[in-house]
C-alpha cells in the first residue's frame, strides 16, 4: 500500500472515532477505549492506572464524552485521545503549575490542557504529579 493511502486511512479512522465520539454516549471508560488502535488502548490503560494509583478513593466516569477522574466528589483531571495526542485535562490551575515543566519537555499546552504525543512515552512522573497536585488543590478547597 502507497504511503499516501496509508496516510489517507489514519485520517479516515481518527475523522471517523471523532464523529463516534461526539454521537456516542459512553456507559464507561473501557467503552471509550475500544474506538481506539491497540497501542493507543496501551498507553490509555497506562494512564489510567497511574492516576488511580495516586489514592484509593479516585472515581473514574464519564464526563464531557471522554475519561474523567474525581476525588473526593470534585472533578480531578481528564483525558482524550486524538490522532497526533492524547489531551490531558488537568484544569487551569494544573496547567499553569506545570507551565514551566512542560515548556522544558517540549509539549504543546493551553490554558487548560496539554498535550502528549502518541509516539512518545508518557511522562508518568510529570503525570503523579499534576495528579498530587490536583488532589492537594481539591483538598484545600474542603477546608
Amino acid at each position: 500500500m502507497k504511503e499516501e493511502s496509508v496516510g489517507f486511512i489514519q485520517r479516515f479512522f481518527f475523522i471517523f472515532i471523532q464523529i463516534l465520539i461526539m454521537k456516542n454516549s459512553f456507559k464507561n471508560i473501557d467503552e471509550y477505549f475500544l474506538l481506539f488502535p491497540e497501542d493507543i488502548q496501551v498507553k490509555f490503560d497506562l494512564l489510567r492506572e497511574t492516576i488511580h494509583s495516586q489514592h484509593s478513593e479516585i472515581e473514574e466516569y464519564i464526563d464531557y464524552q471522554m475519561p474523567a477522574f474525581r476525588y473526593n466528589g470534585k472533578p480531578l483531571v481528564y483525558f482524550a485521545g486524538y490522532k497526533k495526542h492524547i489531551g490531558f485535562y488537568p484544569g487551569a490551575e494544573g496547567i499553569k503549575y506545570f507551565e514551566n515543566d512542560f515548556k522544558k519537555r517540549g509539549y504543546t499546552f493551553s490554558k487548560g490542557a496539554v498535550q502528549f504525543p502518541v509516539k512518545e512515552d508518557l511522562p508518568i512522573d510529570l503525570i503523579e504529579k499534576i495528579v498530587q497536585f490536583r488532589m492537594m488543590e481539591i483538598d484545600q478547597k474542603k477546608s
